[in-house]
Parts: C-alpha cells; sequence; structure tokens
C-alpha cells in the first residue's frame, strides 16, 4: 500500500467524497509521477511529496463537490491541477488539459499511456489559438487555478463555450472588484472551500452567463 493512502482516503473523506480505491491508488500514482519529472522538468515549485498531497491533490479535491457537470476544459492546466485530478476521480466525464508549456504537456501524455485513461486528453497551445477554438469545440465548464485574473479567465474561456457553460475558477482571496467589473454579463457564485491540513483561503467562484450570449 502507498505510504499516503490512508491519509488521502481519510482526507478525501473529510471532504465529503468517497472515492473508490482504484481512484486513491490512481491519484498517488499521479502524484508519484509528477515528483519523479518534476527532478528533471520543473513542472511545480511544490517538491515535498506532503505539501503535493495538500496543496496540489487535496486542493483540486476539494472543488469536486461544486465543480458542473458535463465536458470539461482545464486552461492553463500546468502539471493537471486540477483537470487530471478531475479525470482520475471522475472516469464518466470527458476533460480537456490545455497549457502551453510543452514539458507539462508530454508529462500529463505520458501519465495518460501508462494509466490508459480513455476520458482525458492533454493538448499543447496557446488558449487564443483559433485553430485549437475550432478543434476543440465547445465545453460544458472551463476551470482554471493558474489566471492570475478572473477578467483575463472569463475572456479566454469565451470562444471555448456555450451559452449554457458554466465558469470554475480556483481562487484563494475573492477577488471581490473583478468579481464586480464582470457582474453586468456574469452570475458569481461564491463558495467557500476548506481543504484539510491547510491553513490558507480557497474558493470556488461559479459563472453563469446571465445574458446568455457568449
Amino acid at each position: 500500500m502507498h505510504p499516503f493512502f490512508q491519509a488521502l482516503k481519510h482526507d478525501s473523506q473529510q471532504l465529503g467524497l468517497e472515492l473508490s480505491d482504484a481512484a486513491l491508488s490512481a491519484l498517488l500514482q499521479y502524484q508519484d509521477a509528477l515528483l519523479l519529472w518534476n527532478k528533471a522538468y520543473n513542472l511545480t515549485a511544490i517538491r515535498e511529496p506532503k505539501e503535493m498531497l495538500v496543496k496540489h491533490l487535496l486542493d483540486s479535491l476539494s472543488i469536486l463537490n461544486d465543480l458542473p457537470q458535463g465536458r470539461l476544459l482545464d486552461i492553463g492546466t500546468g502539471g493537471g491541477m486540477p483537470g487530471m485530478i478531475v479525470a482520475l476521480t471522475q472516469p464518466e466525464r470527458a476533460c480537456v488539459l490545455l497549457d502551453s508549456n510543452g514539458k507539462k504537456i508530454r508529462f500529463l501524455k505520458q501519465l495518460i499511456a501508462d494509466l490508459k485513461l480513455q476520458n482525458v486528453i492533454a493538448v499543447q497551445t496557446r488558449v487564443e489559438n483559433q485553430d485549437s477554438i475550432a478543434s476543440l469545440g465547445q465545453f460544458d465548464v472551463v476551470t482554471s487555478r493558474a489566471f492570475a485574473s478572473l477578467t483575463d479567465f472569463v475572456e479566454a474561456a469565451q470562444p471555448y463555450m456555450h451559452a449554457e457553460s458554466q465558469i470554475a475558477a480556483m481562487k484563494g482571496l475573492v477577488p471581490h472588484d473583478e468579481i464586480a467589473a464582470l457582474k453586468d454579463q456574469w452570475q458569481c457564485k461564491i463558495i467557500e472551500l476548506s481543504v484539510p491540513r491547510l491553513d490558507e483561503q480557497r474558493h470556488l467562484l461559479v459563472l453563469k452567463n446571465i445574458k446568455n450570449r457568449i
């Protein structure tokens, strides 16, 4: 058994999740691979396994109960947060992980192959690339935890959205000014998250287009 298996099982239950042993094992395989590749390719600034468990796995798992349903696009996925965590725990959901960094996408493609994942693909492209927008199509939910600005994220996400799509933005502090700047077109639900063993603020912002016009 993986040395972190029981800790991940306990902490995921604290988040209100009942993950299968297979899902828990897959998450830990992902973390182990991330640690290994990180030594050569600098995929994440977090290098300690215990810290990675909290700040990558549990942080991403904390959004699952509030994540809208449907086909998912993770913009600026980096090493796969939160998109790969979503894909590993929700095999029925189709996920696309998008990033412009070739090393990070190569890591994700190798992991997808190693774990024989059928519900997720990794794509190296810039989010504004018109060919990618045309080829990937539209998504029901667009996620990111990489965008510094909520307004920039909304702008980047819109070409990939249909009228009923929702945005799920992971944030630390609530960016009230940015939410206010979007209020004429976007309804924003602010969800406070509590990540086990993390003494920092975490929020999920779920945005819907109130004008049904993308």
